[in-house]
């Protein structure tokens, strides 16, 4: 495995790319985790902000995937990849890893032209306090944009104990920054009563929904089909996301393992997959396959070729505060219907689109086999449904227009 992957330049299929305009309406945009379309990952911000109007953007990201620890190199228009440390468990050298990209981060906020607007986002709060220090320093606007609750989640994973020396100082960091933004992007409303509680007018709150564009989700023929990647038999199932502690996809195996009729693809990575693969190949499984991170162009490509997707997470409390699952959005765009285990929004979203079921984790079998069994006109009904509801509340071009508000109020 090289040390450096070098990320494909294609141009993105937004439309509207780095509008040219002057220098007043340029907005510096800070996250470590940022993704652009060649790639696989989190692509919430180049997604949103090349659809705004009057507005240029530069994209500051690290050079470490968070998921495969791969060492990578962004070269696509409105990216700056900065250099940070490598890390393998969540220890000390996560947090140089932190440091090392807010490092890097504020010397490109410190040079060009100065930004009308600073838009920093978690989950890690380092990159929000970055981006504090650059809006005083250049005089530019601060918005704070909350993508994750910390130190609330750190808590809930066992990452960090409830009142010691760092969840206090985390806890004072984030009510510290919540009072200085100028405004706060949320990514779900289930989290306003836990901004309020830290004081914050809710007028200074405006929620960004993550998203997904519908168009984006139509097969690609020069692509191989997800079908052909994998023996299918049966309905095909996937799970497409981070294999992680907080997602649940044991729940997936123990579905596959009770569903041997069934195909179950799970695409993606992350620190507990190895493990999962290894449990998977305890039980014997022969219907389920583990593929690597595709792409988001590619992955959008393929994805409908599904017949049945599932959005699992770990039962956290957290989450049936408040969540909003960039995959589940993917999942409805491509016309998907889905089986969710998270409850709040996520089962409200599937609810209102009547795409799908939402039940606990230790149901999911019964619940895809539900779904299986339907006949393909009723399948063909909840794909239309899930599209169309999408297209109507949860595309990138709906939520890009709430950021526009934002963005050309504060400037």
């Amino acid at each position: 495995m090289s040390e450096v992957d070098h990320l494909a330049l294609a141009p993105t299929r937004i439309g509207v790319g780095i509008p040219v305009c002057d220098s007043s309406s340029t907005v510096l945009v800070l996250n470590q985790f940022a993704k652009p379309r060649s790639a696989a990952g989190g692509t919430r911000h180049i997604e949103l902000f090349g659809r705004l109007r009057g507005w240029r953007f530069q994209i500051v990201t690290g050079d470490v995937d968070i998921y495969t620890r791969r060492r990578y190199r962004v070269r696509e228009p409105g990216f700056t990849s900065v250099r940070v440390t490598h890390y393998q468990r969540n220890d000390h050298w996560r947090v140089l890893n932190w440091l090392s990209y807010c490092i890097g981060a504020f010397r490109v906020g410190m040079r060009g032209e100065r930004p009308a607007v600073v838009y920093a986002s978690s989950p890690h709060l380092l990159t929000p306090l970055v981006g504090w220090m650059l809006a005083r320093l250049r005089r530019s606007r601060f918005v704070l944009e909350v993508r994750d609750l910390w130190p609330q989640t750190l808590v809930e994973l066992s990452y960090m104990r409830e009142g010691s020396a760092s969840h206090r100082a985390f806890s004072v960091l984030e009510r510290w920054l919540c009072g200085r933004a100028d405004h706060i992007v949320t990514v779900t409303d289930g989290w306003l009563p836990h901004f309020e509680q830290l004081g914050v007018d809710p007028s200074r709150i405006t929620t960004v929904s993550n998203s997904a564009e519908p168009e984006d989700f139509r097969p690609i023929p020069k692509l191989v089909p997800l079908r052909e990647r994998v023996p299918v038999h049966g309905r095909l199932v996937v799970f497409a996301g981070a294999h992680g502690a907080k997602d649940g996809v044991q729940a997936v195996i123990d579905a596959a393992a009770a569903l041997p009729q069934h195909t179950f693809v799970l695409i993606g990575d992350g620190m507990v997959k190895p493990r999962l693969i290894e449990y998977a190949r305890g039980l014997g499984l022969s219907n389920v396959h583990f593929l690597d991170p595709i792409p988001k162009e590619e992955f959008c490509g393929i994805l409908a070729g599904a017949d049945i997707a599932v959005h699992a997470v770990a039962d956290l409390p957290l989450f049936r505060q408040g969540m909003s699952p960039n995959k589940l959005y993917d999942y409805l765009a491509a016309g998907i219907p889905v089986v969710t285990t998270a409850e709040g929004e996520p089962e409200t979203i599937v609810q209102s689109a009547d795409a799908g079921i939402r039940v606990p984790p230790e149901q999911l079998a019964t619940a895809v086999r539900k779904l299986a069994e339907l006949d393909d006109s009723e399948l063909a009904r909840m794909r239309s449904n899930a599209i169309a509801y999408v297209r109507r509340y949860k595309s990138r071009t709906v939520q890009a227009r709430r950021l526009q508000t934002v963005l050309d109020n504060l400037a």
